[in-house]
């Protein structure tokens, strides 16, 4: 698997299936990122699948750390509100900021997976330090002017990749020739 290809690729984190994704494949933690894999761009909360699905992973025994670029007071707020243990300013895909949150939840790499929605970042930070990754669609297709541009590379490095469970899109109607339209006299 190259250095820029998910190793898995879902539309939302509650669609990785706790059992069969994570602690059937020996996965005991997760790196999560934050800005649109757990809390929406537009309004700044945590969808309900989203609080539902990290509650039960905890419950599971999975241990988590926020690894985030984001370096604002609410990042950490947001850490406090979840209780989990943070890594921000993590100048990803850098591998500084996995290992301190390797580190902070007593973690393997063997064990760990990288959760997150950006290619550039999350999936080449994760395979850079020896971590499988699990790329999300972004909840929300609001983002930064720079990630605007990252989505633009990822787009053209996945180029026609669905998210696992993700329908693809219905083939356009065949053209009809005027001749053979019911509506031509002919």
């Amino acid at each position: 698997m190259g250095f820029f290809e998910p190793d898995r690729y879902f539309s939302r984190i509650s669609r990785i299936d706790i059992g069969r994704d994570l602690l059937a494949k020996g996965f005991r933690s997760v790196l999560l990122d934050v800005d649109n894999t757990i809390l929406t761009r537009d309004t700044h909360e945590v969808p309900r699948d989203v609080g539902v699905w990290l509650g039960s992973a905890r419950d599971a025994g999975i241990a988590f750390c926020l690894v985030s670029n984001n370096w604002h007071e609410s990042v950490y707020q947001l850490a406090d509100r979840l209780e989990l243990p943070i890594v921000a300013k993590a100048v990803k895909p850098l591998p500084f900021a996995f290992v301190r949150a390797l580190k902070k939840i007593d973690a393997s790499r063997k064990s760990t997976v990288v959760v997150g929605d950006q290619l550039i970042t999350d999936v080449l930070g994760a395979h850079t330090c020896g971590m499988e990754a699990y790329m999300l669609a972004p909840l929300v297709e609001q983002d930064l002017p720079h990630t605007l541009m990252l989505r633009h590379v990822e787009r053209l490095i996945m180029g026609d990749r669905r998210p696992e469970g993700t329908p693809a899109p219905a083939p356009a109607p065949a053209q009809m020739r005027p001749e053979e339209s019911p509506d031509s006299c002919g």
